[in-house]
């Protein structure tokens, strides 16, 4: 299987997570196993246990792994705490999540995440459950309303979502082109003339609720942290401004002194923070990556060490 995948932030990740050779270690993104093969080549007498939804990067991952100490599950992130207790192991040293859609899943245009090439339109990462053509083709104008605009930060969600309706009255949205095009016909003239697709923010909203991939995050962040070992590092790279905001708020939140919920009146935590920021700014990728993947020009790193 074609499966082209160069890790993004490379070394930053393997800094932050500080390896301990004897470690266990957690990959919640396993995708091509870039990340994942780097940090069991690290390791001597510890272990790397890599997740991933998606069955073509199970597979990938588990070919590109062997030899080494590592072990491929098919799972959510979101479901680490239960797959790291079935494998009998009570914390880890460290753990990385390496959100959004993987270069697998963009290139291969039977997959429905692109807007550059015409295919069912399927954008599902487990390649189970309701696609995006189901998702635009039910739901009311309303919902895909919220969904644009919440998700993609759409500023032209409205009129999007009421072309949607439009068309698929007349006949059913299958294919990723033909989304694109709706998209392109809604939005004004000015914002068709820009270099950017303007379907980009649309792909992205309807991506994300095919996926749930925001509530995976927050339920993955909590279960992972919970699963962390005192010193133990929590490496996170986001590619756009809803992740980002997510694991730059838990973050902050778990480095803060007392974190009883705002509204409680008096604190009952005890005042001790859970974890220490390693990066107070995200790290982002410096020039000679940026000339050698593209990709890399959105991806931010956050690191967080658990006390």
């Amino acid at each position: 299987m074609e499966f082209s995948h160069i890790p993004v932030l490379l070394q930053p990740c393997l800094d932050g997570l500080n390896i301990d050779p004897a470690g266990i270690y957690l990959d919640g993104t396993a995708g091509g196993a870039g990340h994942s093969r780097e940090i069991a080549k690290r390791l001597t007498t510890g272990r790397l246990i890599s997740l991933d939804q998606d069955p073509d990067a199970v597979a990938v991952a588990t070919e590109r792994l062997k030899g080494l100490p590592a072990q491929v599950v098919q799972v959510n992130f979101r479901e680490a705490a239960r797959v790291l207790a079935e494998l009998g192991i009570p914390a880890v040293n460290g753990a990385l999540l390496d959100l959004g859609v993987s270069s697998h899943q963009l290139d291969d245009a039977a997959r429905g995440f692109s807007y550059h090439a015409d295919a069912p339109l399927d954008m599902r990462m487990s390649q189970q459950g309701p696609t995006a053509a189901d998702l635009v083709n039910t739901l009311d104008r309303e919902e895909l309303t919220r969904i644009l605009r919440d998700y993609g930060e759409e500023p032209y969600a409205w009129q999007i979502a009421g072309r949607i309706v439009s068309v698929r009255a007349e006949k059913p949205i299958t294919t990723t082109m033909q989304l694109a095009e709706i998209v392109t016909s809604a939005v004004p003239p000015a914002e068709r003339r820009k270099a950017k697709n303007p379907a980009r923010r649309t792909f992205q909203a309807i991506r994300i609720a095919v996926n749930s991939e925001l509530d995976a995050l927050n339920e993955g962040l909590d279960a992972i942290f919970d699963c962390l070992a005192p010193g133990g590092r929590l490496c996170v790279i986001t590619f756009h401004s809803l992740e980002d905001r997510l694991v730059k708020n838990k973050f902050r939140r778990w480095a803060q002194r007392c974190t009883c919920p705002p509204e409680q009146p008096v604190c009952t935590c005890g005042g001790v923070a859970k974890a220490k920021l390693i990066t107070r700014k995200p790290i982002e990728a410096d020039a000679a990556e940026l000339e050698a993947n593209r990709r890399s020009r959105s991806a931010k790193l956050r690191v967080l060490e658990k006390v």
